[in-house]
């Protein structure tokens, strides 16, 4: 044989072995194998592929298991699990059944067909082997073992039948219903909503087995949505009875050993500021005047580890959770109340530990010392923001030169910041008031005001300089570890999308230096304030940033524009800040333990983890109650813009509440509209009208599914 021959019989070889790779449960004949591989293949070397098969067959690469079709031999499914083919990954699974595997090692994702996800679902940690990339095409491979399940409780609607039942899941991720048999069905009745734990999967079943673990009752009730919310995103709420009566046995006396090496503030005047509606006070701010242009400003943090142990029932129930979690109707806490709401609680007219970082600092925010204590302190006055933005802006009121004084240094610090490359986001938050059932009955907004920067001010300043003191490398000390909170610059590729975005709404975003990029932002969010795009803007500029989150290695803070920043000040809602104060104290007080960067660096991906999920449950409440809000609002008309376009429909935000909708395209019946993605917009075919991401609409409601939590739109 010639060598260009046998140069043709290698290539197709590995053809026929990559096509059966891909497909190894399936059985072929030469013909169907010729089609596959490439018409060129198929075409002009056709006489070769049956000897080859034949080959491959004596060789155990391929069965014949019927004359003249062939299957790939079991040996070499296995060998598929091994060698620089196999990644792992985690699944990104779609409503369509197919997946996209994320992974560390690759910078692309890997798409899985329907056919090869092999029972994974989404979140699993699965092993993937990695088909033969082709020329410009995405590269694709097939999920050949699931090494851990991410969850196997889902939440979801029941249609029980004679001898059975289906769970259809509210996780819009979840690809498939859940089978349960008679035994299994727990006396659910057909419609209700139920919590379902996945028990098996058989190897040849298109569903998984299950079985209802708990019925959560009627759908579009607010007990039963909140609960759902709350099981499908494993938020867990009641504490165990070993840390409640752990919490119990804590005294809410001090000891004089209590009170060793504590500074004491109980005579400086100290006052928290907080929302209305506040059950926990973590923050404190003291007040001392120095001379005319010099004042001792202390931020003042409950002392959670001084009650919470390393070890201890509490501390591995808070780092299970590791945040607290805000629902549109409820706080799930990361502590007990006997915590959150009493020891911890900077509360007036009561002696309360704390851990503080007291600055020495002048009107203009130089801070010409600082240093950090274990404190006692007294609150003097319980501040809503309302009463001290109320105070700001009449200029009277109790402590009142105190408050304006600190209130001019806050706004000093703020343009320091926006100077030196730190994005200001004004967002004005969406609340809903409910009645008595958790029914929301109107809309208001809560707008960022002195009274919050105020605050927010001194909060950034001591994390930051908490941050310094354990990162910034000094002559002759060495190195600390540390939990950082970082924030990565933005993904060029985002960057450059939402650059392209708001060129079209005539905004210019520069996108070479990192000072370039963070004060075009800060320009395109100044001048947005108070037109209709403002808040589709302000969404996208969030969407566009890396997300923050913690680590033991620091790369800065990127928003923030700070080269070191950790959380300190919320130890009550946060693990991470428990854990600075732990480290903080050890690093002060010249301890010689060793914090080991394994198991620290493991505890800040936990924690970012629970963070992401709290945030899940956060925004899936909201969007039920913007849902509930509108239910009774069919056929009004209201002015919108549009937050969003898809081949399915046009999203839009209405102004009045800021809640979200969908017109189908298919309800657009003047024209045949589709999608111009590069431009973000629907364009008409035949008349060529447009609708753009950001234009003014008027539309009316259509329709309210509460158990999709969806917002059907018309277009007037």
């Amino acid at each position: 044989m010639t060598k260009n021959k046998e140069k043709i019989k290698k290539a197709i070889s590995k053809e026929i072995l990559d096509f059966f790779y891909k497909n190894p449960k399936s059985g072929y004949n030469y013909k169907q194998i010729s089609k596959a591989i490439g018409e060129e293949a198929g075409s002009n070397n056709r006489k070769y592929i049956s000897g080859i098969l034949k080959t491959m067959a004596k060789q155990n690469i391929l069965i014949e298991f019927t004359p003249g079709k062939y299957k790939l031999h079991p040996s070499h499914i296995d060998k598929r699990k091994k060698g620089d083919r196999v990644i792992i990954g985690t699944v990104d699974m779609k409503q369509t059944g197919k997946a996209y595997i994320t992974t560390d090692s690759l910078t692309e994702d890997i798409k899985i067909s329907p056919n090869n996800t092999n029972n994974a679902l989404h979140g699993d940690k699965v092993k993937v082997f990695l088909f033969p990339k082709r020329k410009n095409k995405k590269t694709e491979g097939e999920i050949i073992e699931i090494i851990e399940r991410k969850r196997t409780k889902y939440t979801g609607i029941i249609e029980v039948s004679k001898k059975f039942a289906f769970v259809i899941a509210d996780n819009k991720s979840m690809p498939v219903d859940i089978y349960i048999p008679e035994e299994d069905i727990n006396n659910a009745r057909s419609g209700q909503k139920v919590i379902v734990e996945i028990t098996n999967w058989p190897e040849n079943a298109k569903n998984p087995f299950g079985r209802v673990t708990k019925v959560l009752g009627n759908p579009g009730e607010n007990e039963v949505e909140i609960a759902s919310i709350i099981s499908e995103n494993d938020v867990l709420v009641d504490f165990p009875e070993n840390v409640l009566d752990e919490a119990k046995k804590l005294s809410d006396t001090y000891s004089d050993k209590d009170l060793e090496d504590r500074e004491d503030f109980r005579d400086v005047l100290t006052f928290t500021i907080d929302p209305a509606d506040a059950k926990d006070y973590d923050d404190a701010l003291s007040f001392k005047k120095i001379n005319d242009n010099l004042f001792e400003i202390g931020v003042h943090i409950a002392d959670v580890s001084h009650y919470v142990k390393e070890g201890s029932e509490l501390d591995k129930e808070a780092y299970k959770r590791s945040t607290s979690v805000y629902l549109v109707d409820r706080v799930i806490p990361m502590l007990p109340h006997r915590l959150s709401n009493d020891l911890c609680s900077l509360k007036p007219d009561c002696d309360r530990l704390a851990f503080s970082v007291i600055f020495n600092i002048n009107k203009t925010g130089k801070v010409t010392k600082r240093k950090f204590a274990k404190t006692i302190i007294r609150s003097d006055k319980r501040f809503a923001y309302e009463e001290v933005q109320k105070i700001i802006e009449e200029k009277e009121g109790i402590f009142f030169e105190e408050i304006d004084i600190i209130n001019t240094i806050a706004k000093h610090l703020r343009d320091k910041r926006s100077n030196n490359g730190s994005i200001l986001f004004d967002r004005t938050e969406v609340n809903f008031n409910l009645d008595e059932n958790g029914k929301p009955i109107s809309v208001y907004f809560k707008e960022l005001k002195d009274a919050n920067k105020l605050i927010e001010e001194f909060m950034l300043l001591a994390n930051k300089v908490v941050a310094e003191y354990a990162g910034r490398k000094r002559k002759g000390v060495s190195e600390k570890l540390f939990v950082y909170r970082i924030h990565d610059i933005p993904n060029p590729e985002k960057l450059n999308t939402f650059a392209e975005f708001v060129s079209k709404l005539g905004y210019k975003i520069k996108t070479g230096r990192r000072k370039d990029i963070s004060d075009s932002f800060n320009q395109i969010l100044d001048e947005v304030k108070g037109k209709g795009e403002q808040n589709l803007v302000e969404t996208l500029t969030v969407r566009t940033m890396a997300k923050a989150e913690y680590s033991t290695v620091n790369i800065g803070h990127y928003g923030l524009a700070f080269d070191y920043y950790t959380h300190f000040t919320s130890p009550i809602r946060r693990y991470p800040d428990l854990m600075v104060h732990r480290m903080l104290h050890s690093y002060i007080s010249g301890s010689s333990r060793q914090f080991n960067k394994n198991e620290y660096e493991s505890k800040c991906k936990h924690a970012s983890e629970q963070e992401r999920v709290a945030q899940e449950a956060e925004w899936a409440s909201i969007k039920y109650k913007q849902a509930e809000f509108l239910q009774d609002k069919i056929g009004e008309v209201f002015d919108g813009t549009i937050s969003g376009v898809s081949k399915y429909g046009i999203f839009v935000e209405l102004n009045e509440n800021k809640c979200e909708g969908m017109v189908p395209i298919k309800t657009l019946e003047d024209d045949y509209y589709y999608l111009d993605e590069d431009n973000f917009q629907v364009i008409g075919y035949n008349k060529g009208k447009q609708y753009k991401l950001g234009d003014p609409v008027r539309v009316s409601i259509s329709n309210v599914n509460m158990i999709k939590k969806e917002v059907d739109l018309i277009m007037e």
